[in-house]
């Protein structure tokens, strides 16, 4: 079933470093298409209104090497990573996460956008939860569904759906992830497990466009270690 949020019309540049993706490949359907700020421009963005399901597609077609994003694959032995490849214009955010093995995100929405992932590197395990009831009694969450994401597999959620997490399970291999958030949001919903109380944290960026900077780990701590009352 196609899902579409409304955008506002787009001049999307994608892609500083992700441009050199732009090997031709065939999705399901056939139709050739190339991954570069062009193409994204012209075919996904360019209405007010964006295909969920033509995206993944477009995504699918992508066959992972790592040449094309390893610059901007930065990883840190006490959380998962998130690296901006291209703000798209404030249209959408491209960017790479990177998960050391037992690392993952807590429970978490998408602040009502749409989130696609297509997995370049690892496995990576995703749990999708109901979203909790605020009017009973504190609850454990209810989980709904789990997949076992592989390399070149694709994912997609959206608030209506409901919540995930995403977790590398693997105690001896690394996993990166290409995510894609349209729109770009900067804060979001994360929720305690055994109770399904809520919190609001700000994500931020371990890296932009391929360098490295050090962020402070106060605000960026609240998207990974949910404090249990």
């Amino acid at each position: 079933m196609k899902s579409r949020i409304p955008l506002a019309t787009p001049d999307a540049d994608l892609v500083r470093g992700m441009a050199q993706l732009s090997m031709s490949q065939k999705i399901p359907n056939g139709t050739v298409v190339h991954l570069d700020h062009a193409y994204f421009k012209k075919q996904i963005f360019e209405s007010e209104y964006i295909d969920a399901d033509y995206v993944q597609k477009v995504l699918l077609s992508y066959r992972s090497n790592a040449n094309d994003w390893k610059k901007f694959a930065y990883f840190d032995e006490y959380r998962y990573t998130r690296n901006l490849v291209d703000n798209g214009n404030d249209k959408y955010n491209l960017m790479l996460l990177c998960w050391s093995e037992g690392q993952g995100s807590v429970i978490h929405d998408h602040s009502d956008a749409h989130c696609f992932m297509k997995m370049l590197s690892g496995s990576l395990h995703e749990t999708r939860y109901e979203w909790p009831d605020s009017t009973t009694d504190l609850n454990q969450m209810k989980a709904i569904d789990e997949n076992q994401l592989k390399t070149n597999d694709v994912a997609y959620i959206n608030d209506s759906i409901g919540l995930h997490r995403v977790e590398n399970r693997s105690d001896s291999w690394k996993a990166v992830s290409l995510h894609l958030y349209s729109p770009p949001y900067s804060k979001c919903q994360v929720f305690d497990e055994r109770t399904g109380l809520r919190n609001q944290a700000k994500v931020t960026f371990y890296s932009k466009y391929g360098n490295k900077k050090t962020y402070l780990y106060k605000q960026f701590k609240q998207l990974h270690e949910f404090v249990k009352p």
